[in-house]
């Protein structure tokens, strides 16, 4: 199928944006696109003076607005995704996703799950979730902007058989275009489309009076654009600038099934659904935990090669260099002294002899990140935290995988307390699901570090920095090639429309500090700890609290497609 996601201004005038959307329509239409995704908030900009301005300004489902967007995707000949605030009854408001079929036929409507900012004093979150729509291409469903910022939306979806998610946007945030967009593509092995605003998203008038009020710089006050479609190996088909602007690609919904990794796991069969539950818990009913982290620390990641006693000794060397540069958390790949020819008992025994060395050279406050070959309890590999005392923590592989298909997989996430803070270490075969890292936030923790072998480039390029975004942790990865190594540092100034001590707001809505030295074996940075206890990213927005647990079942249920409409 050809696709298409346009990217256009709107403005408070609800009959000029109509026109806009009828017209932006035909012009898609002329390369004859099967689907044409539209953006978030096309009736109105999201700024409105009261709850009755909102009220006024949305429209009805049988009303003149919608029935002309029908007949626009009826003379296209194409499926149309549309995002309006709709009125509902008792004068409520919801913002809406909208799938039209090539004959004007609403197919399916999407209210947003996760409300950002002022949303929530105007709208009404969803009560049920999205349908998904079967149609002759494949499966398709609808998400909306921060629906899509944090992973649970997009992932049910995906595990309801979607194949392609269309997101309709209203973001003036950089980090929606080079990571929350195409990392649920990735993460989910499905496609995504995306079409975002450009030009103000609030009335041109009241654009310098309220950047003064809430602390962001006028620029930031207008989509961010970056519209794009994504493969499901989280390649970027296409992608728009920062003015108007519609693109297109060639898809196969087809792709979309195969949820296997290169090693043969299936990501989707392989899910821990056992222990997700707490994850569709209301967050009100749940312990909330405690911060114990240092304001900040220097974290490093170290690319280990060859294996052995070659590897060890680098491993060390690599320490010791890292620790005279004050660095007290250090990251090492996964399995840095195993190679691949190894008996399970060499494996082992190499392990042994990496930590015993180690330790040696370890300074009473530094912890080092790897992950090993055990056999004390039958055949394991285990993310370990190496102390001066020996291994401090260690954290079972969770997930089944194909490459490690023979070892015994552990039934909990841990974490451990150290001087630095609360501290977890997750093997790559873990670090893939997001529901991992959500788990781990739920325990409080601080700073997690992710030994790596990599296999997919999406993990480092967009995953694990998704992960630190979404649930405001630290990250430290390691690789073998110095390439992969990352560390994902936390905003000390986080909370939009707060004052803001050590920055100001630069675009990134949820991103951290991101530091790579692709050309360098050592890299390290200064991460914050202490930043990690505040996950409130807008008024009313907290990223735990507020995620839609309500409509996570998928999450802790066996993956089958499903459908509505054809």
């Amino acid at each position: 199928m050809k696709v298409a996601a346009a990217q256009f201004a709107t403005t408070n005038d609800v009959a000029a944006n109509l026109i806009k959307c009828v017209s932006i329509v035909a012009e898609a239409a002329k390369k004859q696109p099967d689907l044409i995704v539209l953006p978030e908030f096309c009736n109105h900009n999201s700024w409105y003076d009261n709850a009755e301005h909102c009220y006024q300004v949305s429209v009805d489902l049988e009303g003149e607005f919608l029935a002309a967007i029908a007949q626009a995707a009826q003379q296209a000949g194409a499926y149309v995704v549309i995002n309006c605030t709709v009125r509902r009854p008792d004068n409520k408001v919801t913002g809406t996703s909208l799938l039209y079929s090539p004959t004007g036929e609403l197919l399916a409507q999407a209210d947003k799950q996760v409300l950002i900012g002022h949303e929530n004093d105007f709208l009404q979150r969803a009560t049920q979730p999205g349908p998904i729509v079967d149609t002759p291409f494949g499966k398709l469903a609808l998400y909306a902007c921060m629906d899509g910022v944090i992973n649970e939306t997009p992932r049910c979806l995906a595990l309801r058989g979607a194949q392609l998610l269309c997101n309709s946007l209203n973001s003036f945030a950089i980090d929606e275009g080079n990571l929350h967009i195409p990392v649920r593509a990735a993460e989910n092995k499905v496609f995504v489309i995306a079409a975002n605003k450009v030009g103000p998203l609030i009335p041109e008038v009241m654009l310098e009076p309220v950047s003064a009020a809430i602390n962001i710089p006028v620029q930031f006050l207008s989509g961010a654009g970056d519209s794009q479609i994504v493969a499901p190996d989280g390649t970027v088909l296409a992608i728009a600038g920062h003015s108007e602007e519609i693109i297109y690609a060639d898809i196969d919904l087809s792709q979309a099934t195969d949820k296997n990794r290169p090693d043969g796991t299936d990501v989707f069969a392989d899910r821990r659904i056992d222990l997700y539950q707490p994850l569709v818990q209301d967050p009100v009913t749940q312990k909330l935990p405690s911060f114990t982290g240092a304001d900040s620390v220097i974290a490093a990641a170290a690319s280990v090669t060859g294996s052995g006693a070659l590897a060890i000794a680098s491993a060390v060397a690599a320490v010791e260099s890292l620790q005279a540069d004050k660095a007290r958390l250090i990251c090492l790949p996964e399995l840095c002294a195993v190679s691949t020819d190894m008996s399970v008992g060499e494996a082992a025994e190499t392990s042994a002899a990496l930590v015993k060395e180690l330790q040696k050279v370890l300074l009473a406050d530094t912890y080092i990140a790897t992950t090993i070959i055990d056999t004390e309890q039958g055949a394991r590999h285990l993310a370990v935290l190496i102390s001066q005392q020996g291994i401090l923590y260690q954290q079972g592989q969770v997930h089944r995988s194909q490459r490690h298909s023979g070892l015994t997989q552990a039934n909990s996430f841990k974490v451990c307390h150290t001087a630095h803070g609360k501290v977890a270490v997750l093997c790559e075969d873990d670090a893939i699901y997001p529901e991992s890292f959500r788990l781990l936030a739920l325990q409080g923790v601080e700073i997690v570090l992710v030994p790596l072998a990599l296999q997919e480039l999406w993990l480092v390029s967009t995953g694990l920095v998704e992960r630190a975004a979404e649930n405001r942790i630290n990250l430290i990865a390691a690789d073998r090639h110095c390439a992969n190594n990352l560390i994902c540092s936390l905003q000390q100034d986080f909370t939009l429309m707060t004052q803001w001590q050590t920055r100001q707001f630069d675009g990134l809505l949820s991103a951290p500090d991101i530091v790579r030295q692709p050309d360098s074996a050592l890299l390290i940075a200064t991460i914050h700890p202490r930043a990690a206890a505040n996950k409130v990213c807008s008024h009313r927005t907290d990223l735990l609290a507020n995620r839609p647990w309500q409509f996570m079942q998928p999450v802790v249920s066996p993956s089958h497609p499903e459908g509505t409409r054809t």
